[in-house]
């Protein structure tokens, strides 16, 4: 039976990741939630306004003590650190995790695409590769996990320009903005220079597009039971994509995120036939080319 906390912390820190992880088996889903609970209440410190810079640094001093076996009656920590164990969950990729975490308190800006990266590693691709764990997938499918982890994150980046605006923040390559010819993405900057934040958007779609393409690949290594709650978060973020790039600027008006029965229609979707190649989605209209280099 699922904990009333991590079953609390999850519901509210994701609508997609929540709904659609009901779909997993019984057996395994328990696991879910103390993974996405984990993760969840560290992300919320970083993330408030102002920072909770403390209760971060505690639940990261709570973690290590947890780990070299003291108890904290911190279910959140207390459980997460049974699945580490329960899963065989390499401790060097939550210390990753946790120094992207930190990155969040440290560091607002990011210079190039490998810095950008260097954060997605520990506060997404490690996400994938700990789902991949609880999901007993092969090894040989971690790669196509990282990805996956990837790319939602990108869409995320995307997809909160508001918000990481308001934390001061922001997870693009500070050299492609001036590509672009932007030096804000703050949208009293953005709305007099249209074109140039249009072309940045749909660039910035077209990487998260190349990844999502590289995951899917990875579909094959999941089995049926565990895929369908996997690819319809997929596809939920793909939504989300697809509305950004029809209104680049819908990203200052409202956090795109698609409605719970959208979410639940999905599933059954997925349900009658979760190998289904993706065809709900119109990714393919958009007119810039998918970029063929490894970003």
């Amino acid at each position: 039976m699922i904990d009333r906390t991590l079953f609390s912390i999850f519901k509210q820190g994701s609508k997609t990741y929540f709904y659609s992880s009901l779909f997993f088996p019984s057996y395994i889903k328990e696991e879910v939630f103390s993974l996405y609970a984990f993760v969840r209440k560290a992300d919320n410190y970083v993330d408030s306004i102002p920072q909770d810079i403390q209760s971060f640094y505690d639940f990261k001093e709570k973690y290590y003590s947890a780990i070299n076996g003291t108890k904290t009656y911190d279910i959140v920590i207390d459980s997460f650190v049974n699945l580490m164990e329960k899963k065989e969950i390499d401790y060097t990729w939550v210390n990753a995790f946790l120094e992207s975490m930190e990155m969040d308190i440290t560091k607002n800006t990011y210079e190039n695409i490998d810095e950008t990266l260097h954060y997605i590693y520990g506060s997404a691709e490690i996400i994938g590769l700990m789902m991949a764990k609880i999901m007993n997938l092969p090894e040989k499918s971690y790669y196509y996990a990282k990805y996956l982890g990837r790319s939602m994150q990108y869409i995320n980046f995307i997809r909160d320009i508001a918000e990481d605006n308001n934390l001061g923040r922001s997870y693009f390559p500070q050299e492609e903005l001036k590509k672009y010819g932007l030096k804000s993405l703050n949208f009293e900057y953005t709305k007099k220079h249209s074109k140039n934040f249009t072309n940045f958007i749909h660039h910035q779609l077209n990487r998260y597009i190349y990844w999502q393409k590289i995951a899917e690949q990875g579909y094959k290594y999941i089995p049926k039971r565990y895929l369908i709650p996997v690819k319809t978060a997929s596809e939920m973020y793909n939504w989300t994509a697809d509305q950004i790039y029809k209104n680049p600027f819908v990203v200052y008006n409202r956090k795109v995120k698609p409605m719970v029965k959208k979410i639940i229609s999905t599933t059954l979707l997925n349900m009658i036939d979760p190998k289904k190649p993706n065809s709900r989605l119109n990714l393919c209209t958009l007119k810039q080319s998918i970029p063929q280099i490894n970003y």
